[in-house]
């Protein structure tokens, strides 16, 4: 059934996964008379039954964070009741319990209306999201759920701030009760055959140490199949910005060696004018990430019966195929109404709008007489820090190569003629890839050897627009919006600017990070730059930082 396993690191990263989740649930319908979905649901859920003996179909999920974190979220998922979980524990442990009873947080009142099965719910704002379980609409299995007493988020006597104390974390949990035989291989035994995991963490704070012992034992004992790495970036605030780079500069040297792919993630500093947004608000700035994310892993789930599947195997082989770059960039655009393609449509260009695929508005430019068309998206998700602003976004563009680029558009009615096109023409790029030869320069007497340089683009299509349910912040203009929900082209690309950025941790390392430290991670990171640099020279002065 080719199914991932996803783990949620921390409390942003389980603001993204519950918007991620609420998506997949609204894939599901129940009408006898609807098409069949062109979502394969087992990729992500898994069928159960319930202690009355119901049918249940849960996320297949881990989630990590503290203990108050969960909010009014039942310990057991909603689907079993509590009783069975003291059932369940009194099975792994002969001593009598001794009940220490916290003081509990309250539902809140959109969980209440959808408990009660109200048709019209309370509507959400930020300040009646107090926790990521506040506008959560999935129940979740009771070994989903894994609650950390060891901290509390804020905490000044104790914080969780240090990488070092993630990985304290991790070491001091796994010692106590191998987390891998106790929350990963339940999960990954009732799978049939495993696409892969996917992980979200935050990588600036001490969750980036413990997710770097996580993978690292994951990798271990999954080594064979991919892993992939949502690393969140930026909280909202401009607090402690030298501590939290830093922490960055670990995750990125520690985790991404060890992945299949490891994707930044972090709101941008410049946003188009059709996105109104709290920084502030991890409902908010979460649901941002979401809609890229999402849009982005869904061709990992199709049903390959109906429209083109891309695996996470597939998706890096043809992000990484010279097996060394493992960091990429995350974009998209959410496109306009009045210019998406209407059904019916036979022809691939719609005038007005560059961001979308094939439009007659691409730049088209020419890099050893290979011709390129560049999709130009609004929003990169790759660091808020580098984001370029809306006057330095075209000599940013020109200064940065893209190796790779795997691209993923849905609400766009695709014809078959194009569908056809579009195989044609990605199989050409791929055999002329593979005759390419190395090209020999002299200058000044010296021999230099230069790739020629192709990007190769694989794009996959959805008819299904991305959703826009009552747990969503309103933060994109209605001028984007169907009744149906959103057209999104989105990007995953390993470009030439992840070197720039990378050496940028570096010059920040040199100036705060014990001498006794920097060699190691300075000489990491410097290798992670060399990767994509390889046969790509800019000749351009601009600046990296």
């Amino acid at each position: 059934m080719h199914e991932i396993l996803t783990l949620q690191l921390g409390h942003r990263a389980n603001y993204l996964a519950t918007h991620f989740w609420n998506t997949q649930e609204s894939y599901f319908d129940y009408d006898a008379n609807s098409p069949p979905s062109t979502i394969d649901h087992d990729v992500h859920f898994r069928a159960g039954q319930g202690p009355s003996g119901e049918d249940t179909y849960t996320p297949r999920t881990l989630i990590y964070d503290f203990k108050r974190e969960f909010g009014g979220l039942r310990k057991w998922g909603g689907l079993y009741n509590q009783g069975d979980v003291e059932g369940d524990m009194k099975n792994l442990w002969d001593g009598s319990l001794v009940r220490r009873q916290d003081a509990p947080i309250t539902q809140s009142e959109y969980q209440r209306a959808l408990d009660k099965g109200l048709e019209t719910l309370p509507k959400l704002n930020t300040q009646t999201v107090r926790f990521w379980s506040d506008f959560t609409r999935v129940f979740y299995h009771p070994r989903s759920i894994v609650q950390i007493n060891d901290y509390e988020l804020g905490s000044t006597s104790l914080p969780f701030e240090k990488w070092g104390s993630g990985e304290d974390l991790f070491s001091t949990l796994d010692k106590d009760h191998d987390l891998l035989d106790r929350d990963v291989r339940p999960w990954a035994e009732e799978c049939d055959q495993m696409q892969g995991m996917q992980i979200f963490g935050s990588a600036d704070d001490a969750w980036g140490g413990f997710a770097s012992k996580y993978v690292e034992s994951l990798k271990d004992e999954y080594g064979k199949i991919p892993l992939w790495f949502w690393a969140l970036e930026g909280d909202g605030t401009e607090t402690r910005r030298v501590p939290r780079t830093v922490n960055i500069a670990q995750s990125l040297q520690g985790i991404s060696a060890l992945t299949s792919m490891y994707i930044p993630l972090a709101v941008p500093s410049f946003l188009p004018s059709y996105i109104q947004l709290d920084r502030t608000s991890y409902w908010q700035a979460s649901g941002l990430l979401s809609m890229a994310v999402e849009s982005m892993t869904l061709p990992t789930r199709q049903r390959p019966d109906r429209v083109k599947r891309g695996l996470l195997s597939d998706l890096e082989t043809a992000l990484n195929a010279n097996g060394n770059r493992r960091i990429a960039e995350l974009q998209s655009s959410v496109v306009e109404e009045s210019t998406q393609r209407r059904n019916g449509d036979t022809g691939p260009n719609v005038a007005g709008d560059c961001r979308l695929p094939d439009s007659d508005e691409q730049e088209v430019v020419y890099e050893d007489e290979v011709e390129k068309a560049n999709s130009k998206l609004d929003m990169s998700f790759s660091t808020s820090q580098s984001s370029p602003t809306a006057l330095s976004l075209r000599q940013w563009e020109k200064a940065n190569h893209v190796f790779a680029k795997v691209e993923a558009v849905r609400g766009l009615p695709l014809t078959a003629q194009e569908a056809e096109e579009e195989e044609e023409a990605s199989s050409r790029k791929r055999r002329r890839l593979a005759s390419l030869p190395t090209v020999e320069k002299h200058v000044h007497g010296i021999s230099l050897h230069y790739f020629c340089l192709l990007t190769l683009v694989s794009r996959f299509h959805s008819p299904s627009p991305y959703p826009f349910l009552d747990s969503f912040p309103e933060i994109v203009s209605r001028s984007h919006l169907t009744a149906k929900g959103a057209a999104i082209h989105g990007s995953l690309s390993t470009t030439s600017q992840i070197s720039k950025r990378v050496k940028a941790l570096q010059n920040v390392l040199s100036r705060t990070v014990d001498v006794a430290d920097r060699e190691g991670l300075s000489n990491g990171l410097g290798e992670i730059a060399e990767a994509y640099e390889e046969g790509w020279d800019s000749g351009s002065d601009v600046d990296s930082d």
